[in-house]
């Protein structure tokens, strides 16, 4: 008795261009959001801003330790400060940018910011307190961000990539600091 083969029924990719031409031709004014954006916008927008307060706090408060570090092992963490500072701002220009391509405005205001902002201003008054103020913050981003992305979902897979890659970029921060706090000890 012959048995049957078993072949896999197999998906064929189509796509109906011509609907996807004719949507696209539809609400030009929204940008990329195309009728195919499954997050809620507006939430995303607001969570987005929060994002950006969030990284100028810590932009403005590796800053402000960058300038105070002092000490015999300051110059190497001051360093690190700098190089935190400045990829804080990069990630504060990406999500303004895609503030921007989802159609909201990126809130720059400083009215507000800290209320915005999930990481804290806290400045320190030695390089071990500036240290640590900063892996706190470091770590209160890992985890905002790391629920952004499973809110995100497959809603907004471009935004959920962006922070993606700054939640990865934020525990990479985290694991510097705590370098610098075993170093320090």
């Amino acid at each position: 008795m012959d048995m049957p083969t078993r072949q896999s029924p197999r998906q064929t990719f189509r796509l109906d261009v011509d609907a996807i031409r004719d949507k696209a031709r539809k609400n030009l004014d929204d940008g990329a959001v195309t009728e195919g954006y499954g997050a809620d916008r507006e939430a995303v927008l607001d969570m987005l801003n929060e994002a950006l307060a969030t990284e100028l706090v810590c932009t403005l408060r590796y800053k402000r330790h960058f300038f105070m570090a002092k000490g015999i092992h300051a110059e190497p963490v001051a360093a690190e400060f700098a190089e935190h500072a400045a990829e804080e701002q990069s990630h504060a220009d990406q999500i303004a940018a895609r503030i921007v391509q989802l159609g909201g405005a990126p809130n720059f205001s400083p009215v507000g910011m800290l209320d915005r902002s999930h990481a804290q201003y806290v400045e320190g008054d030695t390089l071990e307190s500036m240290i640590k103020e900063n892996l706190v913050a470091e770590r209160i981003a890992i985890d905002s961000y790391r629920a952004m992305v499973q809110y995100l979902g497959d809603g907004d897979p471009t935004t959920r990539r962006l922070m993606e890659q700054i939640l990865a970029a934020e525990e990479e921060h985290a694991d510097d600091m705590a370098d610098l706090l075993d170093h320090n000890h």
